[in-house]
């Protein structure tokens, strides 16, 4: 009987369409990684990530496959970087490479590239990298969740 119920709920969960989507979802990414490279919050991260989060990287390989797994990671680094000359980084979206796709019942599928920053302590921040990236979104009751993250053919930018 849970699996069924389970599935009635699965099955109830409403995803939007077209522009409303493309808006939840491009505000969802905006709030991971905006956490994630300026906010050194764990709790918040941890509201962000399924807890079977899944995460393969071109470079890294398999980062994780679990969402608290994740978030052990991220805590731990976001100690490293309260160093006065630690390295930070930034990610901005590429606004007009950003694809959404619904996933009936389940979420959304986002892709697009993305270019990303970084400085020594307060030093200048310079352009270091671009790559590609695929994400499923989850709808829950609390909002959008990342479940899968794909991050590939990152380069250098010169």
């Amino acid at each position: 009987m849970t699996l069924v119920v389970a599935l009635a709920l699965l099955q109830s969960v409403t995803i939007p369409t077209g522009d409303a989507l493309t808006a939840q979802i491009k505000a969802a990414d905006a709030d991971l990684f905006a956490t994630f490279f300026q906010a050194c919050d764990p709790a918040r991260m941890s509201r962000l990530v399924t807890a079977d989060l899944e995460m393969y990287h071109d470079r890294e390989g398999v980062v994780t496959t679990s969402g608290p797994a994740f978030v052990a990671l991220y805590a731990k680094a976001c100690e490293a970087k309260k160093a006065p000359d630690a390295w930070r980084s930034r990610r901005a979206l590429v606004p007009e490479t950003l694809h959404v796709d619904p996933v009936p019942g389940f979420g959304a599928i986002e892709e697009g590239e993305h270019v990303f920053y970084e400085r020594k302590g307060d030093g200048p921040e310079k352009l270091v990298g671009r790559a590609r990236f695929v994400h499923l979104w989850k709808k829950g009751p609390d909002g959008w969740q990342v479940a899968r993250i794909l991050s590939f053919d990152h380069k250098a930018v010169p």
